[in-house]
Order: C-alpha cells, then sequence, then structure tokens
C-alpha cells in the first residue's frame, strides 16, 4: 500500500495520516477489482490526501499526485472519482498537482537562476483552480474589489458541464479556499438563446 504514496516536491515528509492510507488502499482496489483500469492505475502514484470541510458539514478530499503523472490521472480521472466517490460516500474526491512555490528572489538570496515562471505564485494558484475544475473549461474569470478591500474571484465554467458539476461547486469553493486562502465563486454563465 505504501507503494501507492511518492512523497514528492513539498508533500509532507510525515508518516501518511489514515486518509493517505484509506485513499492509497482505495486505488490499489480499483487496480485488483477494475479490468480496465489495472493497466493505467499501475504506475500512478499519490504523494499526499487531505479532507476538507464543506459547507453543509460536508467533506471533500483533495488526492495531491506528483505533476509529472498528472496528465495520466487526467486519462482516466472521471471514472477514478466515480469509482471513489462510491467508496468514500458522501464526500467528493478532486485531483490537484503536488505544486513547489518559490520565494521571490530578494537581493540577499543567492540565487543562481531564474525563477521559472511555472514556480510562482500566481503561476501555482492558477494551475490548482484549472486542476480542480478538470474535465470542464474555465471560459472566464471576474476578479471583484469589495470597498473594505477584499477580493472575490468569479470563476466561470463551461456550461455543458453544468448538470454533471453542479453539486460540486461548493466543494471547490472550499477546497480552494483552503489551498490559496483566497475566496472564489464557481458559476455556469447564462448562456442567452439568439434567434437568427
Amino acid at each position: 500500500m505504501s507503494s501507492k504514496i511518492l512523497r514528492s516536491a513539498n508533500a509532507p515528509q510525515t508518516p501518511p495520516d489514515e486518509t493517505e492510507l484509506a485513499v492509497a488502499q482505495a486505488l490499489l482496489d480499483l487496480e485488483n477489482n477494475v479490468p480496465e483500469l489495472k493497466a493505467e492505475l499501475r504506475p500512478l502514484q499519490i504523494s499526499a490526501a487531505r479532507e476538507v470541510d464543506v459547507k453543509g458539514g460536508k467533506k471533500a478530499i483533495v488526492v495531491f499526485v506528483p505533476v509529472p503523472q498528472l496528465k495520466a490521472f487526467h486519462k482516466i480521472q472521471q471514472r477514478l472519482t466515480r469509482e471513489l466517490e462510491k467508496k468514500f460516500s458522501d464526500r467528493h474526491v478532486v485531483f490537484v498537482a503536488q505544486r513547489r512555490i518559490l520565494p521571490k528572489p530578494t537581493r540577499r538570496s543567492r540565487v543562481l537562476q531564474k525563477r521559472p515562471r511555472s514556480r510562482t505564485l500566481t503561476s501555482v494558484h492558477e494551475k490548482i483552480l484549472e486542476d480542480l475544475v478538470f474535465p470542464t473549461d474555465i471560459v472566464g474569470k471576474r476578479t471583484r474589489q469589495a470597498t473594505d478591500g477584499s477580493k472575490l474571484l468569479k470563476v466561470f465554467l463551461d456550461s455543458k458541464d453544468a448538470p454533471s458539476l453542479e453539486h460540486k461547486l461548493d466543494s471547490f469553493s472550499s477546497v480552494y479556499r483552503r489551498l490559496t486562502g483566497k475566496d472564489v465563486v464557481f458559476e455556469f454563465p447564462a448562456v442567452v438563446a439568439e434567434n437568427f
């Protein structure tokens, strides 16, 4: 079971907790019991898993995966999410890549290389947003600045996926707030019927 947990990037270096062990065991069970997923699941590993509280007393499980394996997870993510949500009933499951944020270089820091754009805080937060809502696409974003200085990010998702994702929007918001500290609201843009 520990073969399914690979501590990568900035994953916690502590021994796996019960959530991580439960997710790893569920992945092993799926690998052994579902022949269609066996070949795809065998090489895949997770780097961490965390439970997040969602509005209404529910919980969501965030599964962190190593960045190089993210593409392989995306191929089977819809099926995998469905199977894991059956196992962990009453909880939503989301997959997010375990990314590293490098600090902004200062005059005192002895950095030999330029910081890659993919390691900036902004870039990592954008990628987390994309990972959360996969397989749907983000079609627009608006930042709303309140008079008290607080910011609210409105994210518009592709309306063709509305029926399958409507019930998960609160989970997405709670997970994003827990991971980044930013408030976000997910919406589907109103489709106006055009008369031709």
